[in-house]
């Protein structure tokens, strides 16, 4: 069922200008007649002029919609500069009300532009239907056409300049919930590397559990790839890395792991570097971000380090990456384990906290229990110190610093930190990243 409607009078063509009101009047009287009680959300998308008095544009509809009394506590009219803002706007109502049912009305000319929008702008999470709105050629109603199937892609000069226009509305945006924050361990040496581990101040997500530095794009959430683009670029300037020369794990919850320049696996939660303004990151919601740095050999590498991925090991096969490929020696090796889920919140069903149990038994509390509480961190210290790992060289704020400057608590820190485990499947996501300086 349809829940909500947009009608798209943008940009009407000259002839419909002066009748907007009537087409809008047309198209209402349609909407009653075809949804059922309650009625959807209606939302009109107009351009608003540079320099137009708001509130007088939008006196010329009330005729318009004084009539419909079933649709009126439901209808917004959105003015806008650009149909990238007017759009943006419209999915903050849908989201603020959870809706993703929608069906756009729109000129015949518009719909090859609006699919590009709405590519850009929405997820998967979104169904869209988009429909005609046309007039007949003696001047009678509006009708409404079938359901429209896909036509010819526009051409390649037209999509780039819708990306440009929402590249440049997302960057005019002002940051939410404060400035960037970037943490940084004093165990990396700041003379040799570039890191760092991201918190949720300083982007532009407004979802509230993705609010606001989220920097990771789903089908299943409702964050689009240009605002997790944008929030990276607003870390990449912050942080002073390159955005076209940085790269991320793809997440297999394993232990494989990606040398940088030799052939990239299809999946990898570990990845590995000795190139000089490559940056390499991990991505974290509860899951450990790791990062690894070899000062001697000058060589770094970053993993996602998640309870099965702790389990398979990722964290030392992300060493022994570095050791194979780099010569590394692992006594030289530094490591940083980044804001995650602590022992205080994490539960794991029983079954998989035998495995935790075997590693060690102080990596599991209350082992008797449905679901026993689970130390991640302690389990990957153990296994790296197994592994060869010094334990000065291994950063766990949790455990060396009281003050806890890095090792946060994401469930415990709402105010800092996205999370899985506290915040449900349209999480967001943060990173550790790293770089050696040119």
């Amino acid at each position: 069922m349809v829940e909500a409607v947009l009608i798209d009078l943008f940009s009407l063509p000259p002839n419909l200008q002066n009748n907007i009101q009537g087409l809008l009047r047309n198209t209402l009287e349609t909407i009653e007649k075809c949804f059922s009680i309650p009625a959807p959300f209606v939302y009109v998308m107009c351009r608003q002029r540079q320099g137009s008095e708001r509130n007088g544009e939008e006196e010329s509809f009330l005729p318009a919609l004084s009539d419909f009394q079933s649709l009126k506590k439901r209808l917004e009219v959105v003015r806008s500069l650009t149909t990238a803002a007017a759009l943006y706007t419209i999915k903050q109502r849908l989201d603020e009300k959870d809706l993703s049912i929608i069906k756009v009305i729109l000129p015949t000319l518009r719909k090859d532009l609006m699919k590009v929008y709405v590519d850009h702008l929405f997820t998967a999470v979104y169904q869209f239907e988009f429909e005609d709105l046309q007039v007949a050629s003696d001047g009678e109603n509006l009708q409404i056409a079938e359901p429209w199937s896909e036509g010819q892609a526009l051409p390649t000069q037209d999509v780039a300049l819708i990306r440009n226009e929402i590249q440049m509305y997302l960057e005019s945006l002002p940051s939410l919930k404060g400035e960037l924050t970037i943490l940084r361990s004093s165990l990396i040496p700041d003379d040799i590397f570039l890191h760092g581990f991201t918190t949720r101040m300083g982007g532009i997500s407004y979802i509230p559990t993705l609010s606001s530095c989220n920097l990771f794009s789903s089908s299943k959430r409702r964050d689009p790839q240009v605002v997790v683009k944008e929030n990276l670029r607003r870390l990449a300037n912050a942080a002073g890395f390159n955005l076209e020369t940085f790269h991320r794990v793809k997440i297999d919850h394993a232990n494989a792991v990606c040398v940088m320049g030799k052939t990239e696996p299809d999946s990898y939660d570990g990845i590995v570097t000795n190139q000089k303004g490559v940056t390499i990151a991990a991505p974290g919601a509860d899951c450990i971000p790791v990062l690894f740095a070899d000062p001697v050999r000058k060589a770094c590498g970053a993993a996602h380090s998640g309870w099965k991925g702790t389990l398979l090991g990722v964290s030392m096969a992300t060493v022994n990456a570095m050791v194979s490929a780099y010569g590394c020696n692992v006594k030289d090796i530094l490591v940083v384990l980044g804001p995650s889920v602590g022992p205080c919140c994490y539960k794991l069903p029983h079954e998989s906290a035998k495995e935790f149990h075997r590693i060690d038994p102080t990596c599991v509390r209350q082992f008797d229990s449905a679901s026993p509480y689970i130390d991640i961190r302690r389990a990957t210290r153990i296994l790296l110190e197994s592994g060869g790992i010094l334990p000065e060289n291994i950063q766990d704020d949790s455990v060396t610093d009281q003050n806890q400057n890095i090792t946060f608590c994401t469930a415990c820190h709402p105010d800092r930190f996205f999370s899985h485990f506290r915040d449900g499947s349209n999480f967001g996501t943060q990173i550790g990243f790293i770089s050696i300086k040119d």
